[in-house]
């Protein structure tokens, strides 16, 4: 199973990733986790993207994608995994689409959590008061106006892939305000499982 999960901060995509990492035992690949990764373990995308960020500058979709293709060659993602935060532009997709028939796979589904905005900031408020309630560190970014700020960027960049998705025919839309039990039945479902 290869598959996207889009959607805005806090809607979700964390918790269903986690889930479907359990039923199908395929690895959940962020792109975070994976260029810090690859700093660590000095490989040559690891260097490339080290310099940029060690310079103050963005880590190129190039980069980006070359650290996407080292990591789905690895043993534990032949059998499929589960892209999160990935792609984040239209471009990003694009490339994925050209890097996937270099390695003769395909993705098995795009699912996007539609979620109501407004609804977003009670969600993330609660996830904090959660974290503290467990003697846990909240996020810089759980807060009103990094939230914002998020979703700014998410639909400026982030949305339009959905997009990009939708016209290919692709995409599949999973009501992402509904309870956690059901989010998790409706991409089962959606994505045939």
């Amino acid at each position: 199973m290869r598959l996207i999960l889009l959607g805005p901060p806090g809607a979700g995509k964390g918790t269903q990733a986690a889930r479907l990492v359990e039923k199908f035992n395929i690895p959940q690949l962020s792109t975070g986790d994976m260029l810090r990764a690859a700093v660590k373990a000095g490989t040559e995308t690891g260097l490339k993207a080290k310099a940029v960020m060690d310079a103050g500058g963005l880590v190129s979709d190039e980069i980006v994608v070359g650290i996407i293709a080292d990591r789905i060659a690895e043993p534990d993602a032949r059998r499929g995994f589960i892209l999160d935060g990935f792609p984040r532009t239209v471009a990003q997709a694009e490339a994925l689409d050209v890097l996937l028939a270099r390695m003769d796979m395909r993705l098995d589904a795009i699912v996007e959590l539609k979620v109501d905005e407004k609804a977003l900031l009670a969600r993330i408020e609660n996830r904090a008061r959660e974290t503290i309630a467990a003697g846990g560190t909240v996020r810089a970014d759980d807060n009103a106006e990094a939230l914002k700020v998020r979703l700014d960027s998410y639909r400026a960049q982030t949305a339009p892939v959905s997009a990009y998705y939708a016209g290919k025919g692709a995409l599949k839309t999973v009501d992402g305000m509904a309870p956690i039990d059901d989010v998790t039945a409706a991409i089962h479902r959606a994505i045939g499982a």
